[in-house]
Order: structure tokens, then C-alpha cells, then sequence
């Protein structure tokens, strides 16, 4: 049974993606969990029993998290049920990606073609929304890569630990 400042840390990260991104406060509960639990992976019925949730609920949240590449089942040969854990990989921003980007700033050009007589304090807002979009798309990637590099440096003097691939760990 998980602590209760284990609980809270779970709440506290339900309300985060609640606000943050919209997603269902079971759902970031769930996530939160999965980053601290001990084993890392956990069946349907322990994260219930966990959450204090009806296997409904964390089914739903595991299959919502599913969608966004957050958790993964697992499943070892002769077992009958799925084990669930967090991708702590897929928790490293996604939005860096330039093409969204350069996707954002065609569809605010595409406005501004609808504006094109409008007066500028009309066009305005479309303007600088294009100009931003241009900036993040070209800034973005630059800033992952750093972060990339400053990580494999932390990783190589020891400061942080290189989490493992869940390919050859020890699933109870």
C-alpha cells in the first residue's frame, strides 16, 4: 500500500495535468503514481487498489495515457494480465518538434490571407502569432538539443542515473 506522501505527490500531479494540460485528474493521478511506485510496474488491480479507484477508472486513465505514449503494457510470457508503467521518456516535451510549428504558422498565415484588407491593428494578432511560431520552430529544437547535451553530461558524472529501458528489468 503506497505511503500517504506518496498519495499526495499522486494528487498533486492529478491537479498539474488537470490544469496544465487538460488532462482527466485520474489520469495524472495515475502518471504520478507510476513515476515513484515501487515495482515500477503495476497491474489494473494494484494501481486500483493503490488509487483507492475502480478498475474502471484507472483502465480508462491507462487507456487515455495509452494515446499519448505516457505509460505502456507490458506483458511477461505465461503471465494473464497486463502491467502497466510510466515512459519516463515520453515525459521530455514533444512540442519542440519544428514541424508543428512551421504546421502553426501556415494555419495563421491562412488567416491573414483572409485579412489581407483588413486594416493592420486587424492583422496584428495573426502577425505576431506567425512571428512567435517562427521563433519557437526555430529556438525549440536548439533547446532540446542542449537540454539533450546538458543530460548526458549530468548522466556521465554521476549527478543523475540513466533510467533503465524496462527491457531487462526485474518485474515482480
Amino acid at each position: 500500500m503506497p505511503r500517504d506522501e506518496e498519495l499526495l505527490f499522486a494528487d498533486h500531479a492529478g491537479r498539474f495535468y488537470a490544469h496544465e494540460h487538460g488532462i482527466p485528474p485520474m489520469a495524472g493521478r495515475l502518471l504520478g503514481y507510476l513515476m515513484i511506485c515501487d515495482p515500477p510496474y503495476q497491474t489494473i488491480d494494484e494501481l486500483a487498489e493503490a488509487l483507492m479507484a475502480s478498475r474502471s477508472a484507472i483502465t480508462g486513465a491507462v487507456k487515455l495515457l495509452e494515446t499519448y505514449e505516457l505509460v505502456a503494457r507490458t506483458r511477461k510470457a505465461g503471465e494473464r494480465v497486463d502491467r502497466v508503467n510510466a515512459r519516463h521518456d515520453a515525459l521530455e516535451p514533444r512540442n519542440f518538434d519544428s514541424r508543428l510549428f512551421e504546421k502553426q504558422a501556415a494555419l495563421f498565415r491562412e488567416g491573414l490571407a483572409l485579412l489581407k484588407d483588413a486594416p493592420p491593428a486587424r492583422r496584428a494578432p495573426l502577425e505576431e502569432l506567425i512571428a512567435l511560431a517562427e521563433f519557437l520552430g526555430e529556438r525549440l529544437p536548439h533547446v532540446l538539443a542542449e537540454w539533450r547535451m546538458r543530460r548526458d553530461e549530468l548522466r556521465a558524472s554521476g549527478r543523475i542515473v540513466t533510467p533503465h529501458s524496462g527491457a531487462d528489468d526485474d518485474r515482480g
